[in-house]
């Protein structure tokens, strides 16, 4: 394969048009595999159709399987062992896509010569021998198996007698929520001051929705302000064998009960983004399903992202992920359990709350670029020519950085991604803040970026006291906090110091009020800045004073960054030796600030012996935080001590973040493309490729969440990690780019080259 063309992988599903579940499933599927990872693979689908259920398909399509016709089976089999791009096979199944052309099903597999993987939708346990056999030889012809939960890979290992290890679990995928107001969402859909039950997803008398009704039918009584949404057109295929009838049957309950105004049928096939609406507008999701073997619930799933507390009956999705706490169970067709769940939850808005945010917790994990990230990684391991995996770049976007600026400053936290006011602002945030929204408008001359500059450094100024020091702590009200007398501020100081130079070294693009502020601010500021000896500090320190001289040669800037300088070399002539090359005795937090700030004081001083140190402690740093595939940075949990191993697990965006500044500056220095190469495998942090194998940096919000834990992600998206992913994002926009442009130069120069020889 040319090592420029991408491999195709070919899906075989149904695919809309066809309404279907698991057309949804391969389209949502798709897009997020094309989302992450459209410079890896090139994806294209094969639609599964019948003689009488045929459709008009975009240009993805390029094959079609009529599953009546044993002609089309063999046809297709020639068509993709002839196309050479098509590097492998993932097949969507269920049993009635094949229903009586199942030796077909297993010709066209047998045949391809691809490497094949297939997805089981449906896993039945207690088979017969004729389906134990049939999915046996299915599996067979494939080098792998993948289902969406433990209990549907169980059920294959002990009842169909497969391979464990050839099985991969990869949950069913769920949309990442930019999550709204539920009662401005009522208001919006004309529910204001109701209760909202609701359930969704194409209707069959499978769903069981008359047990809700007969539950209604009372519940009502004391509860009059309920609302239950049914929301979804009937199965096509219960329209072509049944027409109506089931809902028709629904309908002549709500008036037998005298429900009308109570239950709502909403009889469309929604467009996503206003389904997820009445999904967060809902108070409680119910979930009926008669059938007991039904392994995976889509809607279920959707419902769970929109952090719905959900009642279910137990299917083996429902018991795995409602477990703990974090919904309620209940028998098949059980009237009376499912109005006790809706008593205890319409009557305590605390569990209730409490049990949706668990539940959140748990499928957050499956959002689709998660389930893209372990796709694309299974693909690759059964692929005969194994691509290298190349995360794309989320596009820029500044939507929860500005929502979290909406006030006095940047507010520090967010309750998922809501701004929480009652936290306050720090000095350290808006420090950090105004260096990221300066970088962006260095690169796009966005002037609505002013605004925000101006916000941060104002915010700023507000901190700067008397003697040149500044507080932290600022509450919603504007006041100082006690906490600034609890705590050690001289982080918080060099960090002003440093975005306060970082905004003046870009006085040719910014407005003179801007600068001459800054400049007044800084002046202030290092009035008293010999009295700090906190290594992070004076190392935020040295890099503001390398910024702010980088526009005046001032000998007393030289004068103070030699100072500053001399106690970091101090620190690192004590603890260095031939085996631990750092600072200090342990590695902490933001360990590359203080390479990056000896480097420096080397650019503002010319001392070489800081250049030394700086290279010398930076690839010692870089040697315990990355591995060949990944950055893996010291664990907050446990920092690493000379001479011992670190924690493994507890990793925050702002450390990446610093790594990633640092290595930009480095690659200035030295030219060496490892640097760059570390920066960008860095930046895959944020995008999944870390030890959990999910995404940091969320698309939907434009927030980073807070912190990479060891089994799980917080899903909270504060300022500090908001901003650490923006500066993270504008650094590799800018050295890439630049690398890019460098590249094409040389590659453009060498053609030249070649061509001046040919001539001659």
């Amino acid at each position: 394969m040319n090592q420029h063309e991408k491999p195709i992988i070919l899906i075989i599903s149904s695919y809309p048009p066809r309404e279907c579940g698991i057309a949804t499933f391969s389209q949502d599927l798709i897009k997020a595999l094309r989302t992450k990872f459209k410079d890896t693979f090139e994806f294209k689908i094969c639609a599964l159709e019948t003689s009488t259920d045929k459709h008009q398909y975009t240009n993805d399509v390029i094959y079609l399987l009529d599953t009546e016709t044993r002609d089309s089976y063999l046809s297709l089999a020639e068509e993709i062992n002839r196309n050479t791009k098509i590097k492998l096979i993932n097949i969507q199944h269920e049993f009635g896509f094949f229903h009586n052309n199942e030796n077909d099903f297993l010709f066209l597999l047998n045949s391809i010569k691809a490497p094949k993987l297939i997805t089981y939708h449906t896993v039945l346990p207690f088979p017969n021998e004729s389906r134990r056999l049939l999915v046996r030889s299915i599996s067979d012809a494939c080098c792998g198996v993948t289902v969406m939960t433990q209990n549907a890979a169980e059920i294959l290992a002990i009842d169909y007698g497969l391979v464990k290890k050839n099985i991969s679990i990869i949950p069913h995928g769920t949309h990442l929520i930019d999550y709204s107001d539920k009662n401005q969402l009522k208001e919006k859909y004309g529910f204001k001051n109701k209760k909202v039950l609701s359930t969704f997803g194409l209707i069959s008398s499978g769903k069981s929705i008359e047990t809700t009704l007969k539950v209604l039918k009372d519940l009502v009584k004391v509860q009059p302000d309920i609302l239950f949404l049914v929301i979804g057109k009937t199965h096509p295929t219960v329209i072509k064998n049944e027409g109506e009838i089931y809902r028709k049957m629904l309908v002549e309950k709500v008036l037998e009960y005298k429900l009308e105004k109570h239950v709502e049928f909403i009889n469309y096939y929604l467009p996503l983004e206003t389904l997820l609406e009445y999904l967060q507008l809902t108070d409680i999701y119910l979930f009926t399903s008669k059938d007991p073997n039904q392994a995976v619930s889509g809607t279920f799933s959707y419902a769970m992202s929109c952090g719905c507390p959900i009642i279910s009956t137990s299917i083996p999705h429902a018991k795995e992920f409602l477990k703990d706490e974090s919904g309620i169970l209940i028998d098949f067709e059980n009237e009376i359990q499912l109005r006790e769940g809706l008593d205890l939850l319409l009557n305590n808005s605390s569990i209730k709350d409490e049990m949706g945010n668990r539940g959140l917790q748990k499928i957050i994990p499956t959002a689709w670029e998660n389930s893209a990230i372990s796709h694309a990684k299974n693909y690759i391991l059964h692929m005969y020519d194994q691509p290298e995996l190349v995360y794309n770049l989320p596009p820029m976007q500044l939507n929860h950085i500005k929502s979290l600026s909406e006030g006095f400053g940047m507010i520090q936290f967010s309750n998922i991604n809501k701004p929480d006011i009652s936290s306050g602002y720090t000095l350290d945030d808006n420090a950090r803040a105004m260096i990221a929204m300066c970088m962006h408008y260095e690169e796009t001359e966005d002037n609505r970026d002013l605004f925000y500059i101006k916000k941060y450094i104002n915010f700023i100024e507000y901190c700067l006291q008397a003697d040149g020091s500044f507080l932290n702590y600022v509450d919603e009200n504007k006041n100082f906090t006690e906490q600034n007398a609890a705590c050690n501020l001289d982080d918080s100081n060099g960090r002003a110091i440093w975005s306060l130079g970082y905004l003046i070294s870009l006085k040719d693009i910014l407005p003179n009020e801007l600068v001459n502020k800054a400049i007044n601010i800084i002046d202030k500021g290092l009035l008293k800045i010999n009295r700090i000896h906190s290594s992070r500090a004076i190392a935020f320190s040295i890099k503001g004073i390398y910024y702010y001289n980088s526009i005046e040669d001032n000998s007393k800037l030289i004068n103070t960054t030699e100072l500053l300088a001399n106690r970091l070399r101090q620190m690192y002539k004590h603890e260095a030796d031939s085996e631990w090359k750092w600072f200090e005795s342990y590695l902490t937090y933001g360990n590359s600030i203080l390479s990056e700030g000896m480097l420096c004081a080397y650019l503002t001083t010319g001392i070489v012996e800081y250049q030394d140190i700086a290279k010398e402690s930076f690839d010692f740093l870089l040697s315990h935080t990355f591995t060949k595939d990944k950055i893996k940075i010291i664990s907050n949990k446990g920092w690493k001590h000379k001479g011992q191993d670190s924690e493994i697990y507890g990793e925050q965006p702002i450390d990446v973040a610093y790594t990633i500044i640092a290595l930009g500056i480095f690659s200035d220095m030295y030219e060496d493309a490892g640097y760059l190469e570390k920066m960008n495998l860095a930046f895959t942090w944020f995008l999944g490729n870390n030890h959990l194998n999910q995404i940091m940096y969320n698309p939907k919000t434009g927030g980073c969440y807070d912190g990479l834990e060891e089994h799980h992600i917080n899903l909270n998206q504060g300022a500090e990690s908001g901003i650490s992913y923006l500066l993270s994002r504008l650094m590799v926009e800018k050295y890439l780019k630049n690398h890019l442009q460098a590249t094409k130069m040389e590659e453009t120069q060498k053609a030249e080259g070649i061509w001046q020889v040919l001539v001659n």
